[in-house]
């Protein structure tokens, strides 16, 4: 272009670049609190930043750990967050039933990993039959999926005993039955010589979603392309990290929580994996992230029924579909 000066086409290259993605260093930036310590339940995350794949996507995300002290949830709804991972369902009808204008945009687990533990040979053999007997759990728990179990197996509050958070107390009576996750307290009691008797919530028909990925009515009205993009980067990073080299995100989360182990790390995986927590059911055929209206409901109403919920709330307001059941990663399962 003769008398265009070499500056102003440079200019207008480096403008035509801007508005192209992805490309290095005009990746949007991207805060996403988990819902606690780096653990192989967030593997999937911690592959797509460690493997680069929120990078391809053109996302610079600064992953933010959960833990005892840390409302994620808070933080989504006083907008420090442009994402938040739930824990299960509860999260995001409580914020309905608050009028807090935050929805699901995505559910990395089709079962939630909570469970039941009871020792071996005492007749503590099934979910029916421990109606009745002493079950120690977490406040949380109380108004979380022991509503559940009440709904469907009749338990009542008067079987409930304080949990610790410690197994100690489990150990010592094998009468005990506790509450715990599947990836973590059933090792911690297998490493003292008791292989528990092990009941998942999720395969006993409770419906809770769990690892949600939240963000805000106004991120998914306003950046739609970037919560796709979000979604799409998560889930290829639970595939890769399920069914190819998880050693990326594992070195990741050693380092961002020196307390995990590798034993710890293979347990999970494998119970992860061996108990269908992120591939299983819808995601046969909508892949992983997936989420089902009919499950919403169901989860509802039985939550409604005890009381937790006004059965006139419209739980529709909890989550969208709009960013998930797109087959996203299917082909990259081996």
């Amino acid at each position: 272009m003769p008398g265009r000066p070499r500056s102003l086409i440079a200019a207008l290259t480096l403008i035509g670049a801007a508005l192209a993605w992805p490309c290095a260093g005009l990746a949007e930036t991207v805060n996403f609190g988990t819902d606690w310590k780096a653990e192989a339940e967030h593997g999937g995350f911690y592959e797509a930043l460690a493997a680069g794949i929120y990078e391809k996507h053109g996302i610079a995300v600064t992953l933010r750990q959960g833990g005892p002290q840390v409302n994620h949830a808070e933080l989504l709804a006083a907008g420090r967050l442009d994402f938040n991972e739930a824990p299960n369902s509860f999260i995001s009808l409580n914020f309905v039933n608050a009028d807090i204008p935050m929805q699901a945009v995505a559910a990395m687990f089709q079962k939630d990993p909570s469970v039941l533990i009871a020792h071996p040979g005492v007749g503590n053999d099934s979910l029916a039959a421990l109606k009745g007997k002493p079950v120690m759990i977490g406040a949380d728990t109380r108004v979380g999926w022991w509503l559940f179990l009440k709904a469907k197996f009749g338990y009542t509050d008067d079987q409930i005993r304080p949990y610790t958070f410690n197994v100690a107390p489990f150990l010592v009576d094998k009468n005990a039955v506790q509450q715990g996750y599947l990836t973590s307290e059933p090792l911690l009691i297998e490493q003292q010589g008791v292989k528990p008797v092990v009941f998942l919530m999720a395969d006993a028909g409770y419906t809770s979603y769990g690892s949600i990925i939240q963000t805000s009515r106004k991120m998914i009205a306003e950046r739609p392309d970037l919560v796709q993009r979000f979604v799409d980067a998560s889930i290829e990073g639970w595939y890769s990290y399920l069914y190819g080299d998880p050693a990326p995100a594992n070195a990741l989360i050693k380092k961002d929580n020196p307390e995990m182990t590798d034993e710890l790390l293979a347990y999970a995986m494998a119970k992860i994996k061996e108990r269908g927590i992120v591939d299983s059911g819808d995601t046969e055929k909508s892949g992983v992230g997936a989420m089902d209206d009919r499950r919403w409901q169901d989860f509802f109403e039985v939550m409604a029924s005890q009381g937790l919920y006004p059965k006139t709330m419209d739980y529709r307001q909890a989550y969208t579909l709009q960013f998930v059941n797109k087959r996203a990663g299917i082909a990259l399962k081996k």
